[in-house]
Parts: C-alpha cells; structure tokens; sequence
C-alpha cells in the first residue's frame, strides 16, 4: 500500500455511494409509506364507515321485521294504519343511511341498483298495504304483509349481509396488504441498518488500515531521524573531542614553549631598557591569555576534565567557573551515594546540564540556579531549577537548545522533562539509567 497516497477519494467515493444509498432507501420507504397512507385512507377507513352504515340499515331492516311481526300479530287491538308512523320514521332512517353508505360504498353498480330498487319496491309495497287497510280490507293486507313484504324484506336483509361479508373480506385483504407492507418496512430497515454497517465499516477499516501505515512510515521516519541525530551527535562529540586535543595538545604546548621562551628572552633585556622589557611583558601576556582561551576553548569543545575527575568533579569544575562567568549564585545538592556513570553517558548529561544552565543565563533573567543531582539504585536524577521568567519566551535557538537535549537524553535511554513552576521559574529535569546503560553510538 502507497501510504503517501491520500485517502480522500475512497472516502469522498465511500460518502457518495452512501449517500446514494440513504437517498435511495428513503425514497422507496417512502412510496411504502405513501401507499400505506392511500390503503388505509382509501379501504380501510373507507370499509369501516361502510360497514358502519351497513349495520345501521340491517339494523332498520330488522325494525322493519319486528314492526311486520307485530302488524300480523292478531293478538294486538291496533288496525294496521297504527303502524304508518313508526313505519314512516323508519323509511326515512333507512333512506338516509342508504344515501350514506352510497357514497362510501365499495359495491359494483349492479349492487348498488339492486339495493335502491329493492328498497323502492319494499316501501311501494308498503303504500299498497296500507291503501287497502285504508279501505277496511285489513285481512287482504295483512296477507300480503306475509306472502310478499316478509320475503322482500328477507331478501334486503340478504342483500346487506353479502356487502357486510364482500365489507370484511376487503378489510381482511387491506390488513394482510398492510401486514405486506409493514413487513418489507422492517425488512428493509434491518437491509439498510446492515448496509450503513457494511459502509461504515468498510471505510472505517480502509482509514484504520491507512493510519497504521502512516504510523508504521511517521515511525519508521523517526528512527531514521533518531539515528541521524544519534550518528549527527557522535560525529559532533567525535570532531569535538579532536579538536579539543588539537587545541590542547599542540596549540596549547606551541604557545606554552612560546611563553618560556619570552620568559628566557626576557630576563637577556639590559636592565636599563625599561621600554623593550615592557614590550616583552605585554606579548607574553598576549601569549599567557592565549592560551587560556584556548584552554577554555578546548574544555567547551570536549571538557577532558570528565577523563581525570569524573562527572561529579567536571561539573563542578563548570558550576564555578559559569559562576564567575555569568554572576549567576548557583547552588548544588547532591542525595545518595556517588554510583559511576558510564563514561559514553557523562559527556551527554554534562552537555543536557551545560546547555540548560546556558539557556539559564540568556533567557531566564534569574539571580541564581540550583543543579540537584540525586543517586537512585538505578537512575541519576538531574534537576534544574531557576527562578526568572520560565519558559513563556520565544526563542529559536533556545527551542533548538531544548531538542538537543531530548535527543541527548534519548542517546542514553534517559527522560527529560520541560517543567514551569508557579510564581515563576522553570525545571528541567531529566533520568539517566546507571548500571548497563544503554547508550547508543
């Protein structure tokens, strides 16, 4: 996998397609809602009113039939004409729910004429029955009550109970069509759950997989740069310390013979000749100073003083001498017993200190520093603690200062910490293991 190619088209690829996905699922679910919308608006709400209406005329019809039973009930004392208003009452309930249901219906037309002239021919009937009651032929009617209206009225009864039934049917049909529906629903909310799952995965894997490798390369680059600045900062110590003999070794013993030879020259000078005496002085104090710059010169470049007194009596060596230096008072502690530290590890702490005791003396504007060494079984603890103006300041040299010093501290296999204290002031302190120590070279 090419870790340098960037991941924005498969996953701006990804979105899109999900994205279409979503539109499409929603559109579709949708048209199901839209269609479940126009089935229970349209049939079932539809049947119930009808159903509704249906009941009430079955419900007049069988009025109708009690009325009937009781006009040819000879037991009762009322001529047949008594019963034309509780008739009428009913005739017109039983208009005015066919009237209804007509337009609720979900009947053929041939039903729907059939009902109305059923209907008709009922109640012109009925003004026949009572045309000859009114004509005192009340035996005459009440036999056509039985022979005809009874069965008319039987046959709408009939009639009314088929719509009911063709009524409950259609529901029934209207509620497995929605069962249907509402199935697919969940069905297809369960697919498109498992799709988003599989989309979000996919890229969520895709974008996982990329950043492992971009980690695997970010980590692959920063120890390919640990090492270059472990072999930047050996070869710096290496030449360091080449020059630091140079300068000692020849400079120094070139302008040490230089100086005894004025010395011998000198004390040749009549004694009268005050002005070429003088002269003489003035160069070898030229020489004398010379010389001890390049002294402190070489002892900045490799401080061999680590080779003869150890790290203890080269830092204390420096401490005095930074402390003529800059005017800054410094105060050093030490806890625990001295342990020796490797000599490839030495010359790293001496340079973490030297180069925070430096950025000490350019940023921090503090009156004094404490250097604390503390001996642990298996770790030299180096603190560094002033008390100006911390780390709020904004240097480059000093934030290069500072990555010198991480890198030194990783040389080692040692930790340094960054630390500012409140009211104030900052910490550097920074672990180095004793014992094997895992110095890199």
């Amino acid at each position: 996998m090419d870790t340098r190619r960037s991941p924005d088209f498969p996953l701006v690829a990804g979105l899109v397609f999900t994205l279409s996905v979503v539109a499409i699922y929603f559109t579709y679910t949708g048209m199901q809602l839209r269609s479940l919308r126009h089935l229970q608006a349209e049939t079932i709400d539809r049947n119930r009113a009808d159903s509704l209406l249906l009941l009430r005329i079955q419900n007049n019809l069988n009025s109708l039939a009690l009325t009937m039973r009781d006009m040819l009930d000879q037991s009762e004392p009322y001529p047949l004409l008594a019963w034309k208003g509780q008739l009428k009452r009913i005739e017109e309930d039983l208009g005015d729910a066919i009237a209804r249901e007509e337009k609720v219906s979900r009947a053929t037309d041939d039903q729907k004429k059939y009902l109305a002239a059923s209907v008709a021919q009922f109640w012109d009937g009925m003004q026949r029955i009572f045309a000859l009651a009114d004509q005192g032929q009340e035996a005459e009617a009440r036999t056509r009550i039985r022979l005809s209206l009874q069965a008319r009225e039987e046959a709408l009864n009939t009639a009314v109970a088929r719509l009911l039934v063709q009524n409950n049917e259609t529901e029934q049909q209207a509620a497995a069509e929605t069962q249907r529906i509402y199935a697919g629903a969940e069905r297809n909310a369960y697919l498109f759950l498992a799709a988003m799952l599989l989309l979000i995965l996919a890229p969520g894997v895709y974008l996982i997989q990329w950043i492992r490798s971009m980690f695997a390369r970010v980590a692959s680059l920063s120890d390919r740069r640990s090492e270059l600045a472990r072999q930047l900062i050996t070869g710096q110590e290496s030449t360091f310390s080449s020059l630091s003999r140079e300068l000692h070794d020849d400079f120094g013993q070139i302008l040490t013979a230089i100086g005894a030879m004025l010395y011998r020259a000198g004390k040749r000078i009549p004694p009268l000749d005050e002005k070429l005496r003088t002269d003489f002085e003035e160069v070898r104090e030229i020489v004398q100073s010379t010389l001890e710059k390049i002294r402190t010169l070489s002892q900045a470049l490799h401080p061999m003083v680590l080779d003869h007194a150890g790290l203890e009596g080269a830092l204390q060596i420096y401490l005095t001498g930074y402390e003529k230096r800059t005017g800054i008072a410094v105060k050093q502690t030490k806890e625990g017993e001295t342990q020796a530290v490797d000599e490839a590890a030495a010359i790293h702490v001496y340079r973490i200190l030297q180069e925070s005791l430096t950025n000490v003396a350019r940023h921090s504007s503090s009156p004094s520093v404490e250097v604390r060494l503390r001996y642990l079984p298996k770790t030299l603890v180096v603190e560094i603690e002033d008390h100006g103006v911390g780390f709020s300041q904004k240097s480059g040299s000093r934030g290069m200062g500072m990555t010198s010093m991480r890198e030194r501290a990783e040389l080692i296999g040692g930790t340094i910490e960054f630390l500012k204290k409140e009211g104030g002031g900052a910490l550097v302190r920074f672990a180095v293991p004793l014992g094997d120590n895992p110095v890199h070279g």
